[in-house]
């Protein structure tokens, strides 16, 4: 494995996980504003996000890497989510409208296999939703976040990467202004510096946040990968 991480869960049930977390939510939302009616995949460590949909989309799972299984389980996980391999997601061509990956790609072991697999079951309008570590920002350089784990990105590096694996990158945006602070009163004061950084400073935002469209009209035919044999995923059960 090149990259692990861990205490993914500890960080979210943190002070400062859990105004991260809520920052980052008011940015995806703003980006997907309804999702009523379609499916959705979470992939990575996404729970933290995916509420800002469960009620509305018609099915929400969340898809954790094998290589990033957490020490325990998020708080209230739903039975929608699942562990499997990163290069060999247990779901048929075609199935959801939208993906968010999040603490995925950073980590991934073959970053490229992992885009393919986010391709292939994307339907043919479907839209991949990425949020990495900025590579300028704060948050990539402490080690004590998850941040500041597994490879980090520039907003070029990563759209270069998306177009090379067929997706046509269609906007861009940062977030996560504010610095890694521990402190519960630093803490008040986050959705100023979320503005202020916003308008300012915007590519010293901590995440970098690109959509991109499945683009249909890039594919090439790829060489064939050998099957691992069955596709294995495991379940967690309701309240675990």
């Amino acid at each position: 494995m090149s990259h692990e991480v861990h205490g993914l869960g500890d960080f979210y049930s943190s002070p400062a996980g859990q105004v991260a977390a809520k920052l980052l939510r008011r940015r995806l939302r703003r980006l997907w504003p309804n999702l009523r009616g379609q499916s959705l995949l979470g992939l990575g460590y996404a729970s933290p996000f995916l509420r800002a949909w469960r009620e509305e989309a018609s099915r929400c799972i969340c898809l954790i890497p094998s290589h990033l299984r957490p020490w325990r389980w998020p708080r209230k996980a739903p039975s929608r989510t699942a562990i499997a391999p990163e290069d060999a997601l247990p779901f048929p061509d075609l199935s959801f409208d939208r993906l968010l990956l999040v603490h995925g790609l950073e980590t991934a072991e073959n970053a490229r296999r992992l885009l393919r697999e986010a391709w292939r079951v994307l339907k043919d309008d479907g839209v991949l939703l990425v949020l990495v570590p900025n590579r300028l920002g704060l948050w990539a350089l402490r080690e004590s976040t998850p941040f500041g784990h597994g490879q980090p990105y520039s907003p070029g590096q990563l759209e270069a990467l998306l177009q090379r694996q067929m997706f046509r990158v269609e906007r861009r945006e940062a977030a996560l202004f504010m610095p890694p602070f521990r402190s519960r009163l630093l803490l008040r004061g986050a959705g100023a510096w979320e503005r202020l950084g916003d308008a300012l400073w915007p590519s010293l935002g901590g995440v970098t946040l690109v959509e991109a469209r499945k683009d249909m009209f890039a594919g090439l035919p790829v060489q064939a990968v050998a099957a691992k044999g069955r596709r294995r995923v495991v379940v967690a059960e309701e309240g675990a």
